[in-house]
């Protein structure tokens, strides 16, 4: 079946530009989760890849540890990222079928720009434990996705437990003290589902009790909804 290329909407070209408020509202709502299977070339160029890669350099980042890396995974090395989806496939389920084989080496292979994001739990200040390093990568990665949605393309980031398998550890050269927490895929979006519901503040926002009670789960007094 064929599909129709869908650009992503730019919804910051449809807001005041004079507002940095509303823009920066506009993009991040407009932001979704495009499956690497509906992400189609284009990718970025080099210039919208520099833009994207330096979109994580201004993630909060304590004690300047700069705690994690991004590694990526141009199509010359598709091929063996497929060889360790498939042998982490087997390994776990050596009765694996053969389609269920090809299907996890077809992964690969999905999306124009597709990086993997490494956390390091033991660069630097050691005193800085690994879920604040985590948050800062989480943060990272965020910023890049919300650049990607702002030059026109779709994203989505994905895991699994072949990220704890041997082979990608020894393919993507993880030390001892690195952490893989997830692949990121840029490319054109030749479909996407409508805009989901997004939660509003009160469904995630509670205040802390009283007299040092547990928190309370309460709306919040906000004047209106995001």
């Amino acid at each position: 079946m064929d599909l129709a290329v869908i650009p992503v909407p730019r919804a910051a070209a449809d807001v005041d530009g004079s507002d940095p408020a509303t823009l920066a509202a506009a993009l991040m709502q407009s932001r979704q989760t495009i499956l690497p299977k509906r992400l189609l070339a284009p990718g970025p160029d080099a210039r919208q890849l520099g833009m994207i890669l330096g979109a994580a350099a201004s993630a909060p980042d304590h004690g300047q540890l700069l705690p994690w890396r991004f590694v990526l995974v141009p199509q010359a090395g598709r091929d063996r990222l497929a060889d360790v989806f498939a042998a982490a496939l087997l390994a776990r389920d050596a009765l694996a079928s053969p389609g269920d084989v090809a299907q996890s080496r077809e992964k690969a292979y999905r999306a124009p720009l597709l990086m993997l994001a490494v956390v390091d739990a033991a660069r630097g200040d050691a005193q800085i434990d690994l879920s604040e390093r985590t948050v800062s990568a989480g943060c990272a990665i965020q910023n890049m996705l919300l650049m990607a949605t702002a030059l026109g393309f779709g994203s989505a980031l994905t895991s699994g437990k072949a990220l704890k398998s041997a082979g990608l550890r020894a393919l993507f050269r993880l030390t001892d003290s690195e952490h893989a927490l997830c692949f990121v895929s840029i490319g054109t979006a030749c479909s996407r589902k409508p805009a989901r519901l997004r939660p509003a503040p009160q469904d995630f926002v509670s205040h802390l009790g009283s007299g040092g009670s547990a928190t309370e789960r309460e709306p919040p007094d906000f004047p209106c909804s995001l």
